[in-house]
């Protein structure tokens, strides 16, 4: 840069922008500068026409070497594929019951339910199948539907209360509250008795007769002790394990309104092998029966 009042003889000419008496000498760029400029460009042109590079609408440029890193993807997830066929096979004849007998089996189960889970279940049960409100805790012994590897094998296939899969596991709590089967009063006396089944009522006064409504209304999906019924999905409400939780307002709306969770089939999405490989990971973590 240069000011005029200080341009000496061998400068080189000037722009001719000027700013604040400011001139900017008109120097050439350096030769490597611009050859590896040209090369880039000579370099992006040739990356164009071999490799996929412009997005188009439903695509992009092929390239004429047909390079593709999702056919690379696919190539390698057929391959893994391929080499685990024979144990898959295995793990598909066995049965379910019999899976944890055979060591290499069994590993391989786990490790490839594992996968499965991570992959498709822990977006509702998490990461570490403790489940979350209206989501099932997998790690204890309180099972809606059975905890046998059999009936979570079941589960995962069919779901529950879904209208994709006829045979998905189905059970309706009627909404006592909403439906008017109830009234306030009484909803207010039966949650008071549910609380004491675990622990202690909001309202002492109202436990006997809130079980005169129990026994009329409850008993027969929850058992006369509120131990419940699993083959009828209904929870055991004796026990201080709640799915969408146990105080009172909770409890009041539950029996208000209902609950109605629901959990897709995975027989169209996971092949037999997978839901298998689940299945035992599952019943592993501690929580199978």
């Amino acid at each position: 840069m240069s000011k005029k009042s200080q341009k000496f003889d061998g400068d080189p000419n000037t722009t001719g922008h000027e700013w604040d008496g400011i001139e900017e000498f008109d120097n050439p760029m350096p030769r490597w500068w611009l050859w590896t400029f040209y090369l880039t460009i000579i370099w992006g042109i040739g990356y164009t026409i071999a490799y996929p590079a412009w997005p188009l609408i439903n695509s992009a440029t092929a390239g004429v070497l047909g390079w593709s890193t999702r056919a690379d993807v696919a190539n390698e997830i057929a391959a893994v594929e391929e080499a685990n066929a024979p144990i898959n096979a295995k793990l598909v004849d066995t049965e379910l019951t019999e899976i944890s007998a055979d060591a290499d089996l069994n590993s391989y189960a786990v490790s490839a339910g594992s996968a499965v889970f991570k992959t498709w279940c822990a977006q509702c049960h998490g990461s570490g199948a403790a489940g979350a409100k209206g989501y099932p805790n997998l790690l204890d012994d309180d099972w809606l539907w059975g905890g046998s590897v059999e009936d979570i094998h079941f589960t995962v296939t069919h779901g529950i209360r879904n209208e994709e899969n006829e045979d998905a596991r189905y059970s309706e709590m009627p909404a006592f509250g909403r439906d008017e089967l109830l009234e306030e009063e009484e909803i207010d006396q039966v949650v008071n008795f549910v609380m004491s089944l675990s622990g202690e009522a909001q309202d002492a006064s109202k436990v006997e007769a809130g079980s005169v409504i129990f026994a009329d209304n409850c008993a027969s999906c929850h058992m006369d002790d509120g131990t419940g019924d699993r083959s009828q999905g209904a929870p055991n409400l004796a026990d201080a394990i709640w799915l969408y939780g146990g105080d009172y307002a909770t409890l009041t709306e539950t029996v208000t309104n209902s609950r109605y969770g629901v959990m897709p089939p995975w027989n169209a999405r996971l092949s037999e092998a997978e839901i298998r490989a689940v299945a035992a990971y599952v019943h592993q973590l501690g929580g199978g029966e």
